[in-house]
């Protein structure tokens, strides 16, 4: 998964910088697929790999994580 997002970015950033440095009918359209490989493929792609295993509740600021916040807030401060 992790290699299949670098060669996806590579590709999208590939094809904006290639939109821009050629002079060609269709660079506009070399860019805008560019970009939209970029938000909605790579974008997402990424974000599942990396949040796949994580618990959302780690995350969240509720009662308990506040008073674990403020524990080693407190811990460090000594």
């Amino acid at each position: 998964m992790k290699y299949l997002i670098l060669i996806l970015t590579i590709a999208a950033f590939t094809s904006i910088i290639l939109g821009f440095a050629l002079d060609l009918e269709y660079s506009q359209k070399l860019i805008g697929f560019g970009v939209l490989g970029l938000f909605l493929i790579v974008f997402p792609l990424f974000s599942y790999y990396r949040w796949k295993d994580k618990n959302i509740k780690d995350y969240m600021l509720n009662k308990e994580n506040l008073d674990k916040m403020r524990d080693n807030q407190k811990r460090n401060k000594i």
